[in-house]
């Protein structure tokens, strides 16, 4: 795991730790000392700490115009145990709804495992962002990890997409791919 790095190749377009609206302004890295770690193996450090002690972060885009994020994830998601999407949402969703942002693009490739818990913070980041026409999905999320979130039926707040290769594409069309795709679902 310590090879997998954050998507790197749109860093011209954005940088979370120059983006004085993200709550990882002013973060510093190092490329050589690997300290985070999921379970026992350590992870690239690259990746950013939201709190978790399985799962990890990085904000590829946030486009505050267009009201998108795109964040990529790796690591273990686990509500069960250590409740990480109450941590990621009070950490790191909110500071960018704080911002307008209503659209987030999640990129769960690197999402091993899932573990369901309550469903009160999704229902309430759901909530939030359909008050605001916005949305959030989950691209590329492995088939087992996608099971297990599907059984615990949190698809209904979050939409689970496969799209292939999504570094094929600019953030802004990534981003009007999917919001085409959800646009062409809702009823006349």
């Amino acid at each position: 795991m310590h090879d997998i790095e954050p998507y790197y190749n749109w860093r011209y377009i954005y940088v979370s730790e120059e983006d004085e609206k993200s709550p990882f302004y002013q973060r510093e890295y190092s490329e050589f000392e690997f300290s985070q770690t999921v379970y026992n193996y350590y992870i690239h450090p690259q990746w950013d700490d939201f709190g978790s002690r399985t799962l990890y972060c990085k904000v590829l885009q946030a486009d505050y115009e267009e009201h998108y994020i795109v964040i990529e994830l790796i690591g273990e998601w686990n509500d069960a145990i250590e409740n990480d999407i109450m941590t990621f949402k009070r950490d790191v969703i909110d500071k960018f709804e704080e911002e307008g942002i209503t659209k987030f693009i999640l990129i769960a490739e690197n999402v091993l495992n899932f573990h369901s818990g309550d469903r009160d913070y999704y229902e309430e980041w759901y909530e939030e962002v359909s008050d605001e026409n916005g949305w959030i999905v989950c691209i590329n999320m492995p088939e087992a990890t996608q099971h297990d979130f599907r059984k615990a039926k949190l698809n209904y707040y979050v939409e689970l997409m496969d799209l292939g290769n999504w570094r094929t594409y600019k953030p802004i069309h990534l981003f009007r791919k999917i919001d085409g795709e959800l646009m062409k679902r809702l009823p006349e």
